[in-house]
C-alpha cells in the first residue's frame, strides 16, 4: 500500500546541495515524522516525495514502483499544507468533495465518501458552512478530509498545526494520531516541534543541514542519541551538554545529562546556585550556575520550594550520563 523508499536521493539548487545524498525507507502504515531546525531540509524532502520538487539525482519508489519522474497527481499521495488552502466561497461539503469532482467521480459515490470522511473528523454538522464560519482547528480538519476522500497511499503533512494556538495544537495532534490509528495509512509529518515528533511518531527522522542524523523510535532517540545534535534536539527541556574538565573526568569531550536525570541531594558532586526558577505546577525547572560549566537545567517536582540565589547540590542519576567524542558521536 504505502511503502516509500528513497535511494541516494539528492537535491541541489545551483551549486548548493540542500539535500545531500540520502537513503530512507518508510514502511507501509508507519507514522514517520521529519524533525529538525528551520532550514534543515525537512519540507524540501517532503516535497521531493510529493513530486512538487524534482530530484537532482537518486530514485523514489512508492509500493515498489519508480515514482521519481511521476507527476504529483500520479503518485497516489495526498498533501496537507500549513495553509488550509480552502475555497472560501464553497461549503465544507464542496471543499471536501472537490478532488473527487475533478476526478469525475459519480456524485452518489462522492457524497458517500464525503459523508464518511466527515463522520471520522466530526464535521457532519458543519458540512453546509463556509470556511469563514469555522475555527482554525475545524478548517484544518476540512483540509484533512479533502485528503482522506482520495484514499491515498500516504498522507503528507507539512507543518499543519503551525497556524493554531497552543491548546488547539495539542487537540489537533491528538486527532491526527487517532486518525492514523483509524485509517492505518502511511503518514509523513514535518515539524520543527520535537514535542509533536515525540508524541505522534512511530519513527522519527532527525535532519540537520539536509543530512539524516538519526532514525529511530521516539524512545530510542531519547535514550540513545547518536550524537550531540540529536541529544540537544530531542527532549524538552533539552539535554544539558557539558564540556571541559568535568567531561574529561569521564574520558569524553562532551558529557550529557537530561534535566529529569539530575537529583537534588545533600552532598552531590556538582555544587551550584539557582538562577531562574520556573514553577509550572506539575514541574519546577531550575537554571543552576555550577562552577566550570554552562548553566545546568534541572527538572524537579512541582512543589519544590527553591528560588533565585539558593545554593543546591546536584548528582547525576546512575547510568544516565551520556558520553560523546570529539566528533560529537556517542561513545560506547
Amino acid at each position: 500500500m504505502g511503502k516509500i523508499t528513497l535511494t541516494s536521493v539528492r537535491k541541489s539548487f545551483g551549486e548548493v546541495d540542500v539535500i545531500p545524498s540520502l537513503d530512507l525507507s518508510i514502511e507501509d502504515g508507519e507514522f514517520v515524522v521529519f524533525v529538525g531546525p528551520s532550514g534543515c531540509g525537512k519540507s524540501t524532502l517532503l516535497r521531493l516525495i510529493a513530486g512538487l520538487e524534482d530530484t537532482t539525482s537518486g530514485s523514489i519508489s512508492i509500493d515498489g514502483q519508480d515514482a521519481t519522474d511521476l507527476p504529483p497527481a500520479r503518485r497516489g499521495l495526498a498533501m496537507v499544507f500549513q495553509s488550509y488552502a480552502l475555497y472560501p466561497h464553497m461549503s465544507v461539503k464542496k471543499n471536501i468533495m472537490f478532488p473527487l469532482k475533478m476526478a469525475g467521480m459519480d456524485v452518489a459515490e462522492a457524497e458517500a465518501k464525503v459523508a464518511n470522511a466527515a463522520k471520522i473528523l466530526n464535521l457532519t454538522n458543519y458540512l453546509d458552512r463556509k470556511p469563514g464560519q469555522l475555527s482554525g482547528g475545524q478548517r484544518q480538519r476540512v483540509a484533512i478530509g479533502r485528503a482522506i476522500v482520495r484514499e491515498p497511499k500516504a498522507f503528507l503533512f507539512d507543518e499543519p498545526l503551525s497556524n493554531l494556538d497552543a491548546a488547539l495544537r495539542v487537540n489537533m495532534r491528538q486527532e491526527i494520531s487517532e486518525l492514523h490509528q483509524t485509517l492505518k495509512t502511511t503518514m509523513i509529518y514535518v515539524t520543527h516541534d520535537q514535542v509533536e515528533a515525540m508524541t505522534m511518531a512511530d519513527k522519527i527522522v532527525v535532519l540537520n543541514a539536509g543530512r539524516i542524523e538519526q532514525v529511530g523510535s521516539p524512545l530510542e532517540l531519547y535514550r540513545s542519541p547518536a550524537n550531540t545534535f540529536v541529544a540537544g534536539f530531542i527532549g524538552s527541556p533539552k539535554m544539558n551538554l557539558i564540556t571541559g574538565a568535568e567531561a574529561a573526568k569521564h574520558s569524553a569531550t562532551t558529557i550529557g545529562i537530561r534535566p529529569e536525570h539530575l537529583d537534588i541531594v545533600a552532598d552531590g558532586p556538582w555544587q551550584g546556585v539557582v538562577g531562574l526558577s520556573e514553577h509550572l505546577g506539575s514541574d519546577t525547572f531550575l537554571k543552576v550556575a555550577v562552577a566550570g560549566m554552562e548553566p545546568i537545567t534541572v527538572r524537579a517536582g512541582g512543589e519544590l520550594n527553591l528560588h533565585h540565589g539558593d545554593r543546591i547540590s546536584l548528582a547525576p542519576q546512575a547510568g544516565k550520563l551520556h558520553r560523546f567524542g570529539a566528533d560529537g558521536k556517542t561513545l560506547a
